[in-house]
């Protein structure tokens, strides 16, 4: 089965990194930023290779390490993600070795996150070392959240991989404006249940987020923060999500570091934890992202597979009145946006930078 995951992953025709960077995804007709085709299948064949191999690293860890050597970067980046979920601490010799000599940035931060999530005490040692000394910003950035994972040990939750273990390929898909909105259940950072259909009677307001280097969803967070009341006053429910597991999503919303990659000349973690009003909501695996459109791993950010930006509005009767799955990390309404389309009731939004495939 491993080998077979690997094949049906080389076959396949991924966008490609940009050239200079190498940590971001650009359009392969386009030549942009992002992904513009919304039936592209670059983050489904990565989700399901991520589930798979998991699958092989919980019976064969040797076999999903050997892809850590592969000429295919996808390979190598997805083993490296699935043995870290998986836990396999056989591999850890391998992924060290990736972190320091693997030539791809994307390579090396998966190298990173994975001895992260499988709390790889021993490599803590290295990760602080490579820290120093490595020339890539994004890089250093996972590198500096794996250490402090494995620090408040926060490894690899049971229900992360059982999250990935359960994708479903038939469940990949996305809501049309007019259609009910399939129901969920997932937890908040702060151990919450959060159920949709417990909603019913208000409107509702889903936006997944990335990770906490995304600048675009800290700005929508302070928009978030500042409207509280014209949310509270008319209703309207809402919540974020993370494709994250606890400890990755929890430093979303400033309870564990505030790493340096934030860039802000303040510390606000304080400030996030006394004005965050809503659930952050764990989608661990994006297993809720994928039936709503948000095609998880579709595409590197920052050195991070990550999945499409999506905003969704539901009605109070539990219908979907828009559903907005991003091109790029850029193009969906603000915060501001959101709200007024609720109350006008206006759900014709187009983003001009929206990205299109080419005819």
């Amino acid at each position: 089965m491993v080998s077979a995951t690997f094949e049906r992953i080389r076959r396949h025709d991924f966008h490609p990194l940009e050239a200079e960077r190498r940590t971001f995804t650009v359009d392969r007709e386009l030549g942009e930023p992002g992904v513009a085709d919304l039936e592209d299948q670059d983050g489904r064949v990565r989700s399901l290779a991520v589930r798979d191999l998991i699958r092989g690293a919980l019976a064969d860890p040797d076999a999903v390490a050997s892809g850590l050597a592969d000429e295919d970067l996808n390979v190598r980046s997805l083993a490296a993600y699935a043995l870290g979920i998986a836990r396999a601490h056989a591999a850890r010799d391998d992924l060290e070795r990736m972190v320091a000599q693997d030539p791809e940035p994307v390579a090396r931060a998966y190298g990173a996150i994975a001895l992260g999530e499988m709390g790889a005490t021993p490599s803590l040692e290295l990760l602080q070392e490579r820290l120093a000394s490595e020339p890539h910003a994004d890089v250093r950035h996972q590198l500096e959240l794996a250490a402090a994972q494995i620090e408040a040990a926060g490894h690899s939750s049971d229900a992360q991989r059982d999250a990935f273990l359960a994708l479903n390929e038939d469940h990949f898909g996305r809501p049309a404006p007019g259609h009910h909105a399939i129901d969920f259940e997932l937890d908040d950072t702060e151990g919450r249940r959060w159920r949709l259909r417990n909603a019913r009677g208000a409107w509702v307001v889903l936006v997944w987020v990335f990770a906490d280097w995304c600048p675009v969803c800290h700005r929508e967070f302070a928009e978030l923060m500042e409207m509280r009341d014209a949310f509270v006053e008319r209703g309207v429910q809402l919540a974020t999500l993370e494709a994250h597991d606890t400890w990755r999503a929890r430093l979303m919303v400033g309870r564990e570091i505030q790493p340096t990659l934030w860039g802000s000349r303040q510390w606000f973690k304080e400030a996030y934890t006394e004005r965050i009003w809503w659930p952050h909501l764990m989608d661990r695996a994006g297993a809720v992202g994928a039936r709503y459109g948000t095609e998880p791993l579709q595409y590197a950010v920052h050195g991070e597979f990550v999945n499409r930006p999506t905003t969704v509005i539901i009605d109070p009767e539990g219908v979907v009145r828009f559903c907005n799955a991003g091109t790029y990390w850029g193009d969906r309404p603000t915060i501001e946006q959101t709200l007024d389309m609720i109350l006008r009731e206006d759900f014709a939004f187009q983003h001009p930078k929206r990205l299109a495939p080419r005819a």
